[in-house]
Parts: structure tokens; sequence; C-alpha cells
């Protein structure tokens, strides 16, 4: 992480902690996934995430879990799996701390690129990822299950 970023995170730090995701984490991370989102992700989804040496982190307040992010390396490229900030904790920069987090962890695989998939509709996480620098780079059709049927994603992209 650059100095200048280290130094806006050092309140942050002081607070809220980095570990990786455990098995053990899932009946917490199980809480806030369907309260967050209209079709979250399954206990399986997380399970084999972990179990496939995805890189999985969690974030900590006082030792309660309040955000996570999974990361998939595949040679020099990371996709960005999940990332959740709980609730309550939303809008305070929380979002930004922990893709930055990724972004870290991306590089420290020797990532070239970062990928994500956002719904067109989550306004907010697209506002976070172009405020990094993500761009748009395509649109995948019926990508997302919805409401009516399905939605489609933003692909974008981060050359790092």
């Amino acid at each position: 992480m650059s100095a200048v970023i280290k130094g806006q995170y050092s309140q942050l730090e002081q607070l809220y902690k980095f570990r990786p995701m455990q098995i053990d984490d899932l009946d917490a991370i199980m809480i806030i996934e369907p309260q967050i989102y209209p079709h979250p992700w399954t206990r399986g989804n997380f399970s084999d995430s972990i179990n496939s040496g995805y890189s999985a982190w969690v974030l900590l307040l006082d030792q309660k879990i309040i955000g996570y992010a999974l990361l998939m390396m595949v040679l020099d490229e990371a996709h960005l799996l999940n990332l959740s900030v709980a609730g309550a904790y939303q809008k305070q920069g929380l979002g930004r701390y922990l893709l930055e987090h990724m972004l870290e962890i991306a590089k420290n695989h020797h990532a070239n690129n970062m990928f994500l998939e956002v719904r067109p509709s989550n306004i907010s996480a697209i506002a976070l990822y172009e405020n990094i620098g993500f761009n748009e780079m395509a649109i995948r059709r019926n990508y997302y299950p919805a409401a009516n049927g399905r939605e489609d994603a933003v692909l974008m992209g981060l050359a790092l």
C-alpha cells in the first residue's frame, strides 16, 4: 500500500483488522450476505471458494466480522468474486478500505490486472470501482439472477 493510501487509512487500521477467512466464519457471513444481496451467495459458494484456495479475507471490528472479500487468481489476473460490507457499516469508507486490501493481495500475487462483475443497478459499487480507477470493459448479458429473470453484469477491469 502506498504511503499516501496508508496515511489515509491509519485511523481505520486502528479499529479494523483483516485476517484470512476460515470455514468457521461462514455462520457470521451467512447472516450478512442475505441482508445485503437480493440473490446472495450460498454457504457452499463460500466454502468451495475457501477449499479451492481462493484468497478470502474478513474485515473485523472488535473480532466481529463486518465485511469480507474473495479473490481468484488465474495466472497474472485477479478476479474479485465478492466484496461485501454489512449494511450497518456501509457508507463509511470500509468498502474502499476492503477493496484496497484486495488490490494489495492481487499485487502480492503478481497480478497485472483485476477484473470484477457488478450489477448495473448497484450504482454505489460502480461509483466505488470507478473512483479507484476501474473501467467498464463489457456487458455480460443475463449474468445475475434477478426478481424478473436475469440481470446483466458490467465487467470492469483495472491495470495494476
